[in-house]
């Protein structure tokens, strides 16, 4: 299993475990945070760039993967005002040895390690969109992601929401 960390700093050496800010983690447990390959695509925009992210899981219907995966097997949905912003981005992707990881959501393909870890391999990703690409992603872009957020929580797709704060209001 690979699994990685993905981050706009070059420079990171080592990972230390943080204070989680999620009301339903222990507050006193630091955590290292990881991805696992598979939602890999989630993380793939910058930081702050609001998302919506989806692809199939093992309950998916066929009807909801002919619906909403007809191009890919992953799905990325961003603003349009972030695409500029994606395009001037670099990400550096870290990878860590899995040893010392748990599982800590199986959809959302996130694992945590109470220990401090150090990256076994750094890459930086230039082109994001063909990052994409290249993992058969397709990169949706759109004017309001409330839509979408709203529809795709009533799927049988897996599904992840990052960063909505920075979303567009609304309307």
């Amino acid at each position: 299993m690979r699994l990685f960390h993905i981050s706009e700093d070059p420079t990171i050496t080592i990972f230390h475990p943080r204070l989680p800010e999620r009301p339903d983690l222990d507050a006193t447990k630091g955590l290292v945070w990881a991805i696992n390959e598979r939602c890999l695509p989630n993380y793939l925009t910058p930081r702050d760039c609001p998302r919506v992210c989806f692809h199939a899981g093992e309950q998916t219907t066929e009807q909801d993967r002919q619906h909403y995966l007809a191009q890919a097997s992953h799905v990325v949905v961003i603003e349009n005002k972030w695409l500029e912003v994606l395009k001037n981005t670099s990400l550096y992707l870290y990878e860590f040895d899995s040893n010392g990881f748990t599982l800590q959501d199986d959809i959302a393909g996130y694992y945590t390690s109470e220990l401090t870890q150090m990256p076994i391999n750094v890459s930086e990703i230039e082109d994001i969109e063909k990052a994409l690409l290249e993992r058969n992603v397709e990169l949706r872009i759109v004017d309001s992601l409330w839509d979408i957020h709203d529809e795709i929580q009533h799927t049988s797709l897996n599904w992840s929401m990052c960063r909505m704060r920075f979303a567009q209001p609304r309307h």
